[in-house]
């Protein structure tokens, strides 16, 4: 690429006052005039926060990527944009995916970028900075953040998904608070998101699958040195991608997110990979629908030995071979001429990469688990789909008729889940209510309720339990998630009564209220919506704009993009 061409031509080479401006106050930086003239300028879109637990190491990570973007030529200028911590924030951090991918779109957008490498970790940061980029559709690459090492307790590995067993065991009385304590000190023992397949690992897979990283982004720990390098790699990569202006719509193919599909089945994915591919869809102009999740997926075994369907962790994965060679043991099923951030095809990328261990990483041929993916359901339940995913499931309640036991919405349900007069046996199906998209509002991970504590005292482990919420990538158990249209929305879910049967066939694809439609008719006419709503700021802006699940949960007026020109100056 000319050096007249480069997007930041049009600030720093300009005569007058405007160029000017825009250099002087680089130059206030120590940055001499030499370093903008006709080198690409490199945005670092930075998510590093105190806040953000699994990004705190990311200052540490952007000064990888400089060294490899100065080495490849480039000028590298590092920014921050709005950082979601799913540990800490509330209501919940799927609130604010759609409000940081417009900070990152404005940011990239205003500014004299030529190229960016977004640094993502925590589960939004990734579909949120992505989404955020390809409404511009500048060069652009994906360094994650990595995860954390295995966490320890008592001799044995543990990680973010047994925060779920240990909060049933806590309620039933077989862990004391003191030894909930031990374990918590041992779960996060270092830099890094959660160390099972999660959903912050999950995205990071979601990411290499889909040609936006380098190679073995996706399971390197965090305090593993390889990340650095891979990061100062990156650096170096996003160089290359401006000069030769490939860009994310080159990437992001109807064929790549295909592939993207079968790999989060291969790796046991979180359910949270739907609604964040179908936004990040929807920004780039791909038409990618909930039938297509569930077509892409249907055959695909599950490859990977990882929790929470399976018994490893992220840091043996990488031991393993990592992402590459789970990709190189699906190669027969993708797109191999799908091209990634590096120039170079999925199946130049893949097709040599090695398995070093047959436990963690299977074949298909002989793999961990046939049953994998993302189910979607339909029926008068979910007219518009709801997902499930089995290999976290319970196989004897794959299929499963019983009465229902409703909950109106999660304040609702913590007043009532243990209380011993609450009608519910082992065969019931709970119900909850009003914590989808506009409901809660955010769609928050509460749909793996936990179970009543009279049953867990019975030895119970799992129930079929339905929501238009979410669930942790790190939870499990039999959970029906995305209900669409929400309870919020006038679905049929916000007329469910207790007592009201409901079958759940999987092997059908089908989720069904006996209710007849006149039922369904009356109840419908008489219904009032009781969910919370906002009365200013950017939460009332969300309520009246997010779509439903099974269309990403974007805002409807975040479709698409406006490009990356701007023609008008500041001064």
């Amino acid at each position: 690429m000319e050096a007249s061409s480069l997007r930041s031509s049009q600030w720093f080479a300009r005569d007058g006052k405007d160029g000017f401006i825009y250099r002087a106050w680089l130059k206030k930086q120590g940055i001499p005039a030499h370093e903008l003239e006709g080198k690409p300028v490199i945005g670092i879109c930075n998510t590093w926060s105190e806040l953000t637990p699994c990004n705190s190491h990311f200052r540490e990570l952007a000064e990888s990527v400089k060294r490899g973007v100065i080495e490849a030529g480039g000028y590298p200028l590092e920014f921050p944009v709005m950082s979601l911590g799913e540990t800490l924030i509330k209501p919940t951090a799927m609130l604010y995916r759609n409000l940081v991918s417009m900070d990152v779109e404005e940011s990239v957008r205003a500014n004299p970028l030529d190229g960016v490498v977004l640094l993502c970790g925590c589960d939004k940061t990734t579909p949120a900075l992505v989404m955020g980029a390809c409404s511009v559709d500048l060069p652009t690459i994906v360094v994650s953040g990595g995860s954390m090492l295995t966490g320890r307790h008592m001799g044995r590995s543990i990680g973010t998904s047994d925060i779920w067993r240990f909060s049933e065991e806590l309620r039933s009385g077989k862990m004391t608070s003191e030894e909930l304590a031990l374990a918590e000190a041992g779960m996060c023992r270092s830099d890094g998101h959660c160390a099972v397949m999660g959903t912050a690992s999950t995205m990071a897979c979601m990411v290499e699958a889909l040609g936006l990283s380098l190679p073995q982004n996706a399971a390197i720990p965090a305090p593993d040195a390889a990340r650095k390098v891979l990061a100062h790699l990156s650096g170096m990569e996003i160089v290359k991608m401006v000069r030769e202006n490939r860009r994310l719509s080159h990437i992001l193919t109807r064929q790549a997110f295909e592939n993207a599909i079968m790999v989060n089945a291969a790796v046991g994915g979180s359910t949270n990979f739907v609604v964040h591919l179908l936004a990040i869809a929807g920004r780039i102009g791909v038409d990618v629908t909930l039938a297509d999740i569930d077509a892409w997926s249907a055959d695909v075994p599950l490859l990977a030995n990882l929790q929470p369907s399976g018994l490893y962790f992220m840091e043996d994965l990488y031991y393993a071979g990592g992402l590459p060679a789970v990709m190189n043991a699906l190669l027969s099923r993708l797109h191999k001429d799908c091209l990634t951030a590096n120039g170079k095809t999925i199946g130049d990328n893949y097709r040599h990469a090695a398995a070093y261990n047959p436990e963690v990483i299977t074949t298909l041929e002989a793999p961990f688990n046939n049953r994998s993916g993302i189910v979607v359901l339909k029926g008068n339940i979910c007219e518009e789909g709801a997902v499930i995913k089995p290999s976290a499931a319970t196989p004897r309640l794959m299929r499963h008729t019983g009465p229902a036991v409703v909950f109106e919405d999660i304040d609702d349900y913590k007043h009532r889940i243990d209380d011993p007069a609450l009608d519910v046996d082992e065969n019931s199906i709970l119900v909850l209510k009003n914590v989808g998209p506009k409901g809660y509002p955010g769609m928050p991970e509460v749909g793996n309720m936990g179970l009543p504590a009279k049953l867990l005292a019975k030895g119970i482990t799992d129930m079929v339990r339905i929501s238009d919420g979410r669930m942790s990538g790190t939870g499990f158990g039999t959970v029906v998630l995305h209900v669409s249209p929400e309870a919020a929305a006038g679905g049929t879910l916000a007329l469910l009564r207790d007592g009201d049967i409901i079958t759940l066939d999987v092997a059908n694809r089908t989720l069904h209220a006996d209710l007849s439609p006149e039922e369904i008719a009356t109840r419908k006419a008489a219904w009032q919506p009781a969910h919370p709503v906002a009365g200013r700021g950017y939460v009332q802006l969300y309520q009246q704009h997010v779509e439903q699940a099974h269309l990403g949960a974007d805002l409807d007026f975040l479709k698409g993009g406006s490009g990356s020109q701007v023609t008008r100056d500041s001064h």
